[in-house]
């Protein structure tokens, strides 16, 4: 363990919030916190800047990875740390630059009582490079090599050569609460990514039809919810049971309107456990015509049922940009694992695409009981626990 190896941590919009930036601050200090609280480290909270101090160099890669999940954090650099002497700064620059190549200094000055400006130190620290590995040689626009050399208000100098992107967005818990809609497949999951990348605390619920649908199928949502816990501590997971719902509709309207009805049943259950648990919108992953479901008359027709905000992330997104942050959130593989899901129980052969609202709402009226159908959904909601070390 070494005191000159840190982790520099930088936060991007965060800049813009005004008088309101130290609430998102705190809130991200806080995350920060939490997400390295199993890992042996210091933590300080600077103006502009925070730095991981006084880790083993074993961890290193474990904290990255730990801070490229927390929302808020623009992006982390490795960088090894000095005090203000110059020839410091120059002993450290020497042993982190390569022998030969091109380069160029890059430095940023935030402490402005420093004797030279960041043009000087430029200057000053790349004459000594060149004179002390002649086969060195500057390029200003497309260099092999960047050193960055960063003079902060607390008597530390940082030099570091490269920066990891992390995951940006607002500090996760900074804007209210979203109920997300997980199925089991690729698109419910980075919608809650998506929405929580924006601050939004997320609690989850998954309709199940068991014994139509297996264990196993309940089981994937839960491993989604647990990847999902990466990103959003604390993520609650319920499970609602469709099955009395669709076997009614199914002996009671026509074949082609289940999958509308069986939709509008979910959104008027699912803005009863929001308001239930303190949730202002509910999220779900629908993709404009991507299904039968998700065509711009269906999508108005689920929506009449419900009066609180519906937030679809992924409205305007093709598949493959879908699957692209997927993949990148690690939801991917168990997304398309073989297990159905509640939306393949009494499929019909050809589903409606532009239901109309008055064809619909009479299809429903033969549902006598619907009311005391969504009342025994919710009394038998299951909370799944779903907690893990992050």
């Amino acid at each position: 363990m070494s005191d000159n190896n840190v982790i520099l941590i930088r936060f991007g919009e965060l800049y813009l919030k005004g008088k309101n930036k130290n609430y998102f601050e705190n809130m991200l200090k806080d995350n920060i916190r939490k997400k390295l609280k199993d890992i042996d480290c210091k933590l300080y909270f600077g103006r502009g800047r925070y730095v991981v101090k006084e880790y083993s160099a074993e961890l290193e890669t474990v904290i990255i990875e730990k801070l490229q999940q927390v929302f808020g954090i623009h992006s982390v650099s490795v960088a090894r740390r000095c005090g203000y002497d110059f020839g410091e700064i120059t002993a450290l620059a020497v042993e982190m630059s390569p022998n030969n190549g091109t380069f160029r200094v890059s430095a940023h000055r935030s402490y402005k009582k420093y004797p030279m400006d960041s043009m000087q130190i430029n200057r000053a620290l790349g004459e000594k490079l060149l004179e002390l590995k002649p086969k060195l040689s500057v390029d200003l626009h497309a260099p092999d090599y960047i050193l960055h050399v960063d003079v902060r208000e607390d008597g530390d100098v940082y030099l570091y050569d490269s920066t990891l992107r992390c995951a940006g967005g607002m500090p996760y818990g900074t804007s209210s609460n979203g109920l997300l809609l997980l199925s089991g497949g690729i698109d419910s999951p980075v919608a809650g990514y998506m929405l929580a990348k924006r601050g939004m605390s997320i609690t989850a619920l998954h309709f199940h039809s068991y014994p139509y649908t297996s264990e196993a199928a309940k089981d994937k949502a839960i491993q989604l919810a647990r990847i999902l816990e990466n990103y959003c501590p604390n993520i609650r997971l319920m499970c609602v049971s469709l099955t009395e719902i669709q076997e009614t509709i199914h002996k009671k309207c026509k074949p082609n309107y289940m999958i509308t009805l069986v939709r509008r049943f979910m959104m008027r259950i699912a803005e009863r456990v929001a308001r239930n648990n303190g949730c202002g919108c509910i999220i779900n992953g629908e993709s404009l015509g991507q299904v039968a479901s998700q065509t711009l008359e269906s999508i108005t027709v689920t929506n009449a049922v419900v009066s609180m905000p519906v937030f679809r992330p992924l409205i305007g997104m093709d598949k493959d940009e879908i699957i692209t942050i997927a993949e990148k959130i690690g939801t991917f593989k168990t997304s398309i694992e073989p297990y159905e899901d509640c939306c393949t129980v009494f499929l019909p052969e050809f589903p409606l695409i532009k239901p109309t609202l008055e064809k619909v709402e009479e299809q429903e009226s033969f549902i006598k009981n619907y009311a005391d159908l969504i009342d025994k959904a919710i009394e038998n909601i299951e909370t799944v626990s779903i907690s893990q070390t992050v």
